[in-house]
């Protein structure tokens, strides 16, 4: 009897086993670069945390990988998809940021160099452990085996030379602080990291300020650039990430100020009509929230009058 519900249990197991597998399907959108696109929903046990772009380069000595998503599991998939893709080794994986859905598959490729901005390893030090945990809240059993894994290498702005590819790296802040930006410059393909959502409203848990966001945009915009891939969003040939992103954060910017100078709360705020124009743009509304728990306390304190003088 025992054997049996022994074996009757393991059975029950096999079809929830089964669903924890990311179809990952590499898209090629330019001479040797890769893309996995992910959703522009939110976290959820129904996409196991895949709401982010990842991508690789392969050059000719080996492939390199940007990003390595949200979980071990994410970064296995990752791995096997490259494998079908190419034959050659991945020789490096640079990180854009310390966000748990760009870095928490790093197990992945731990016999790899795993690059970085010092900014950010600092900030997954900090709160890698924290983000995880709250990943496996969000997307449960997708989390299972993940651990936080630093960077083992720093990276500095400047050209980068690696497996037969020469990269601009350009390191930014606007989003977290401590944001990487990688422009392959034989193809042109601008990976940008949480510096640009498109058609995904933006997250800022650790945004210096949206002033520091837009120079970066203007920064990133002036590139030689010839197709874009957001953080978040569809790929695009065109500015109109650019234009969206700069429309977006203008807005949020005056919408925080002004209410902060009228001495509206917060939970007036967060129930700001959203235009029109954003109507299209996934999880406006969600964020808006967020975002004005993370920035409003600020603008609140630069449109105080200080007393004492």
């Amino acid at each position: 009897m025992r054997l049996f519900m022994l074996i009757f249990a393991f059975c029950m197991t096999l079809p929830v086993q089964a669903e924890l597998s990311y179809t990952l399907q590499p898209r090629q959108i330019a001479d040797g670069v890769w893309l996995l696109e992910g959703s522009t929903d939110n976290f959820d046990k129904r996409n196991g945390g895949n709401i982010v772009n990842t991508g690789f380069i392969v050059g000719d000595a080996g492939v390199i990988v940007i990003d390595s998503g949200p979980s071990r599991l994410y970064g296995e998939a990752m791995r096997a998809a490259i494998s079908r893709v190419t034959d050659l080794p991945v020789t490096k994986v640079l990180l854009t940021h310390h966000h748990p859905d760009h870095v928490l598959g790093n197990q992945a490729f731990a016999d790899v160099p795993i690059a970085a901005l010092a900014g950010t390893t600092e900030l997954l030090r900090e709160q890698g452990n924290a983000m995880a945990e709250n990943m496996y809240r969000l997307v449960g059993d997708w989390m299972r085996g993940t651990e936080v894994v630093l960077p083992n290498q720093t990276v500095a702005p400047g050209t980068l030379e690696v497996a037969g590819r020469s990269l601009r790296l350009l390191a930014l802040r606007g989003h977290t602080g401590a944001d990487l930006a990688i422009l392959d410059e034989r193809s042109g393909v601008l990976f940008a990291g949480d510096i640009l959502f498109f058609q995904r409203a933006l997250t800022t848990p650790n945004s210096p300020g949206l002033d520091v966001w837009l120079d970066d945009l203007t920064t990133l915009e002036a590139l030689p650039w010839k197709r874009l891939v957001a953080g978040h969003g569809p790929v695009a040939d065109d500015a109109e990430p650019f234009r969206q992103m700069r429309d977006y954060l203008g807005w949020l910017d005056g919408l925080l100020r002004d209410a902060a100078r009228s001495g509206a709360d917060m939970n007036e705020v967060i129930q700001s009509p959203i235009p029109e124009r954003f109507a299209g743009i996934s999880l406006t509304r969600y964020e808006l929230i967020r975002s004005v728990s993370h920035l409003y306390p600020r603008y609140e304190v630069d449109a105080l009058q200080r007393v004492d003088q």
